[in-house]
């Protein structure tokens, strides 16, 4: 079977969770006898060897993957060497177009398309070629806006593509739910299926820890919160601030660690120089290869404080790295794992207190951990790979019918 994938990103060049979890899939799905051309917006070196990388466009990654976060504009550099300023949405047009024209003298039995920014062109192709396409939704225009109503334009890229796809995927039943109330989307056109993890590479974890400020104080009785993500409204940051001063005010030996950049920076650096705790809060940027991973394991616990998270990949690599974890419960991993504290991400003084009491608790955190362990253990993106491809089969079934 032949698939057209289209995405955004992919790893290394990636700025979250959509490219790890488009890689991992593909992967998965390779063992399923599935052959794949990943089409991505730009050109850039990815060691893979399970599918085929084609770039739409030759461009700079970096300026991609910027754009396609904040809806900002970037330069782009033309044919004939000139240079001029693009929107997101005119990104959007010049993928959809390359890809039309990449595309147009191959063979594929269906288009696969992740997220908003890869809707119009699946939609092209299905006009011109008449492929049924399905669409994988990882977030909607809702989430990204902290639920809010967002950027009108992304809404109706959304909607028009969620009602001309012939199966939508959502990664969790919180993102099911999301489609079927903002779209009016028919529920039973959705599949829900999870997103899961990759094994964590715990090898990989030297045994000296490169946040060595942060192991010292750990030496002399402190304790470190860890969040991992982008700094943005949807990833509620402002509320795990809050928490962490009620926290420091009952356990001033605590530090938060903060991975990730984001639009939010600013405001969240200076909200915690406000509530008086500049000191025990550390801003680590974004982070990747071992940093990333010393991020997980230097921490006691790990906190996700999202205010509308479709799936949130980083509670599981939390746990493959040796932390325990406190999700919000408007999140999807909260469908799937159990063994973990879990908050409503408005309710910051049972956030503060729970964070409170982990971190007072070592044989709570590590019966939360152990436990946590076992379900991460079970996980697997094979499950996710067979129930796609047997979605892809029963779609070719209907298109020859």
């Amino acid at each position: 079977m032949k698939v057209l994938m289209l995405g955004w990103e992919l790893p290394p060049h990636n700025s979250g969770g959509l490219g790890t979890a488009c890689y991992q899939l593909c992967k998965a799905l390779s063992h399923q006898k599935v052959d794949i051309e990943f089409v991505l917006p730009y050109e850039a070196d990815h060691d893979i060897d399970f599918m085929k990388v084609s770039a739409a466009l030759p461009q700079d990654i970096s300026a991609v993957i910027r754009s396609g976060i904040a809806y900002d504009s970037y330069k782009y550099v033309l044919a004939d060497g000139s240079e001029r300023w693009l929107n997101i949405h005119e990104q959007q047009r010049l993928y959809e177009h390359a890809v039309a024209k990449l595309v147009e003298e191959k063979e594929f039995d269906i288009v696969h398309a992740h997220d908003w920014l890869t809707f119009r062109a699946a939609l092209r192709i299905k006009e011109e070629r008449g492929c049924p396409i399905v669409l994988h939704v990882h977030s909607v225009e809702s989430d990204r806006a902290g639920s809010g109503p967002g950027n009108p334009l992304v809404r109706e890229i959304e909607e028009v593509a969620l009602h001309l796809a012939d199966k939508i995927i959502a990664v969790s039943q919180h993102t099911k739910r999301a489609i079927v109330r903002d779209y009016a989307i028919p529920a039973d056109k959705i599949e829900v299926i999870h997103n899961s993890i990759g094994a964590a590479d715990k090898a990989k974890l030297d045994s000296e820890n490169s946040y060595h400020y942060l192991t010292a104080m750990k030496a002399l009785g402190y304790k470190v919160v860890v969040n991992v993500g982008r700094l943005t409204i949807q990833k509620g940051l402002p509320n795990l601030l809050s928490a962490a001063q009620k926290v420091i005010a009952q356990d001033p030996k605590t530090l938060f660690l903060i991975v990730g950049s984001g639009e939010q920076y600013g405001e969240l650096v200076e909200m915690a120089a406000k509530l008086g705790i500049g000191t025990n809060v550390l801003f680590a940027d974004f982070q990747r290869g071992k940093r990333w991973r010393d991020a997980f394991a230097v921490g006691d616990l790990f906190v996700m404080p999202s205010v509308s998270e479709p799936f949130g990949l980083t509670p599981l690599e939390a746990i493959g790295y040796g932390t325990p974890v406190l999700i919000t419960k408007q999140s999807g991993v909260s469908e799937v794992l159990q063994n973990c504290l879990k908050v409503d991400y408005w309710d910051i003084e049972e956030m503060a207190n729970l964070i409170t009491a982990s971190l007072r608790s070592e044989p709570l955190r590590q019966e939360l951990w152990q436990n946590a362990y076992a379900e991460y253990q079970q996980m697997s993106w094979d499950s996710a790979s067979h129930k796609i491809r047997k979605l892809y089969d029963a779609h070719l079934t209907e298109a020859v019918a």
